[in-house]
């Protein structure tokens, strides 16, 4: 018999590939369990303690959940951070699906304009915030002299706490559209050309090609953006904390940065555990969702 077809020597090629993969993944896993597993893991114990960070965390059951009912900054937060989410997603989405369909289109210059839209991804976010900010001033922003030509009352934006949430949504869609058109372009470009040949020849037009070839042919990489979106837009910290930290009052508090003050204002970090949870179980529950409806249309 030859060698390449005995039992045990099929059986040992099994075991040295699987124990060269191990290897290779060890020191990534590694990282993940010191990093990210254990943390977790100790976040939900923690979030039934009460613990400052001093002294060892002393168990004190449900009483954290219970807070949580009567917080109304709590509540607030999670309002903001669903009105957020609620804009900031499906305003993202499209304008990332309409620049990736037109930038996948034989235009002049169609690789000048993908790093353009591309480059606020990649710029600091504390230089974006003053720069928005700036143009966002009521008295002499760029905004509102440009609004002055058309109405007599521009709004106030990081001033007032009706349109300071909205002012945070356009910088932030003006910030990470770039980078979800790259991931949607890149879906586009997998897209046979033969499928559209295809359709011209059935007599479909434009509108009917991509609502009959494209959007279906693009749900596995609509499906990955919408998840990403969805999670990035929930857990919004950084953009909030440098462009308003949280106001006027607590108009554009969420979520990420009410953990960030309880714990480190307030040096209660068994309760900020709690909230931490409670994002986390709102982040599972949209993700499952989205999974359970990309199974229910793929039947």
């Amino acid at each position: 018999m030859p060698e390449k077809n005995n039992p045990q020597t099929s059986h040992a090629l099994r075991n040295r590939s699987l124990r060269n993969g191990l290897l290779f993944i060890l020191p990534n896993f590694l990282g993940f369990a010191l990093l990210i597993l254990i943390p977790v893991l100790s976040l939900f114990y923690t979030s039934f303690t009460k613990w400052s960070a001093l002294g060892n965390p002393k168990f004190n059951g449900l009483w954290n959940w219970r807070r949580l009912v009567t917080d109304e900054n709590f509540r607030t937060a999670l309002l903001n951070t669903l009105y957020y989410s609620g804009v900031h997603i499906p305003l993202t989405l499209g304008i990332a699906f309409a620049l990736a369909v037109l930038l996948n289109s034989k235009i002049k210059g169609r690789a000048f304009f993908r790093t353009v839209a591309f480059f606020p991804y990649i710029t600091a976010i504390v230089a974006v915030a003053q720069v928005w900010n700036m143009m966002f001033d009521p008295q002499s922003g760029l905004i509102n002299q440009f609004l002055g030509l058309f109405v007599d009352n521009p709004p106030g934006w990081l001033s007032d706490p009706h349109w300071a949430m909205p002012a945070v949504i356009i910088v932030g869609t003006w910030r990470e559209v770039g980078y979800f058109m790259i991931l949607l372009l890149a879906g586009l470009q997998t897209i046979p050309p033969e499928l559209y040949e295809a359709a011209r020849v059935d007599g479909a037009n434009a509108w009917q090609r991509f609502r009959y070839v494209t959007v279906p042919s693009m749900r596995p990489t609509l499906f990955f953006v919408t998840v990403t979106l969805t999670i990035s837009s929930l857990k919004i910290l950084d953009l909030t904390l440098v462009m308003t930290n949280g106001g006027p009052g607590t108009s554009t508090l969420v979520l990420a940065q009410y953990v960030y003050r309880v714990a480190f204002e307030r040096a209660d970090f068994g309760y900020a555990s709690t909230v931490s949870l409670t994002l986390f179980f709102i982040c599972l529950a949209f993700i499952l969702l989205q999974f359970w409806y990309n199974h229910a249309k793929e039947k």
